[in-house]
């Protein structure tokens, strides 16, 4: 079946099911005869016509181990001379790591974050303006709600102390023990965008005054970007269950993946004012909801973050333990989804450009979903085609 409506007489009975199950988890299994994923994105024959397809099958090479010993990690941003910066959701601190050696340096804790469940020290990200500004943003969980901070990152201070105090730039995001969202991403036109759950609570996904189970555009002083689709108002799109993944191809197009609950999970092409569905429709539907470029059973994704290089998005899988690969041709899929390293470094968490053919994958083992095995979490280095 490649769609499920949700009936009136269905619908607390889906509440209770959502509130139940994590969004990393990504629910019960889907049943073994239906095949794991399907290709659903259309595009324009102009796209089709006037882009260059990539190969129909893809590789993945892991070229090393970066570093390892890491507790939660969640959030990347690579820094200008190839470092990395990546947050701990449980610890709620931001480390530095030297990619040539390994080495780690906390730059400090972020105060006010509380950690429960899903939710801690999630997304972070650099100002457009890194250069001169120095800030770091960084999307965390606190004891009222989910909300957006940035702090001045002085490299001049003692390690444990580089973190200036945060100035918080948008608050209000619903908070739940799951589906609190987290991925936050400057987009090429320097905007600020966010991706929410609905924290447990389905209707908040359909109700545009809700910042939960949407993805926002904001000005990096988080207020409601020029040019969004609806009057004086953050959100960009809606329908969405739980966003934890976002990235451009090379037309400066969004794509989001996002957790479905059951069924389906979902790659989607993000296109303003549009509603993608939830909890109406989960996966492909002919209800005129805007539906995924692809989706797939939730025991083989469960994404978080998402990548693009090499022409293909690449799709970090939580419970599905693999790194998809999803060949693009404008915002329709050209070949099936392609899977790589299935269960060899568990639950993987985020995916980043490291420029041209290569990836940083941050691997998610020490979430609470494992037992975490000697050596985890770390980042990976690979090379893809």
């Amino acid at each position: 079946m490649h769609h499920r409506a949700v009936t009136a007489v269905l619908a607390a009975a889906a509440l209770l099911l959502t509130a139940g199950c994590s969004s990393d988890d990504g629910g019960a299994p889907g049943g073994g005869d239906t095949p794991s994923s399907r290709v659903t994105g259309q595009s324009s024959p102009a796209e089709r016509g006037a882009e260059e397809t990539p190969p129909a099958k893809g590789s993945v090479k892991v070229l090393r181990t970066v570093t390892e010993n890491l507790n939660t990690p969640w959030g990347l941003a690579p820094l200008a001379d190839g470092d990395l910066l990546v947050s701990s959701r449980d610890e709620a601190t931001i480390t530095r790591v030297d990619t040539k050696t390994g080495e780690k340096s906390e730059l400090g804790e972020v105060p006010g974050v509380a950690p429960s469940g899903e939710g801690g020290l999630l997304g972070i990200a650099l100002s457009p303006e890194f250069a001169s500004d120095h800030m770091v943003y960084a999307y965390f969980t606190s004891a009222s709600d989910n909300r957006i901070v940035r702090m001045i990152y002085d490299e001049k201070k003692p390690a444990g102390r580089q973190l200036g105090a945060p100035d918080t730039v948008f608050r209000g995001i619903p908070k739940g023990m799951v589906h609190n969202g987290g991925r936050i991403a400057f987009g090429p036109d320097k905007m600020l965008y966010v991706g929410t759950g609905e924290s447990g609570d389905t209707g908040l996904s359909q109700d545009k005054e809700s910042l939960g189970g949407k993805i926002l555009r904001l000005t990096p002083e988080g207020e409601p970007a020029p040019g969004n689709p609806f009057p004086d108002s953050p959100v960009y799109s809606y329908g969405h269950r739980n966003v934890q993944g976002l990235a451009w191809d090379g037309k400066h197009r969004l794509f989001a993946s996002e957790f479905g609950q059951n069924t389906w999970d979902e790659l989607n092409a993000i296109k303003p004012g549009d509603n993608y569905g939830w909890p109406e429709a989960e996966g492909s539907s002919d209800d005129g909801f805007h539906n995924p470029v692809a989706q797939w059973r939730t025991d083989e994704a469960s994404p978080s973050g998402i990548a693009y290089a090499e022409g293909s998005i690449w799709m970090a899988g939580l419970r599905g333990e693999r790194l998809w690969r999803i060949p693009l041709k404008g915002t329709e899929v050209s070949a099936e989804p392609q899977a790589f390293l299935k269960g060899e470094y568990g639950r993987l968490r985020t995916v980043a450009s490291a420029g041209g053919d290569k990836l940083w994958l941050v691997t998610s083992n020490t979430d609470g979903r494992l037992t975490p095995k000697e050596g985890d979490d770390r980042i990976l280095e690979v090379r893809v085609s």
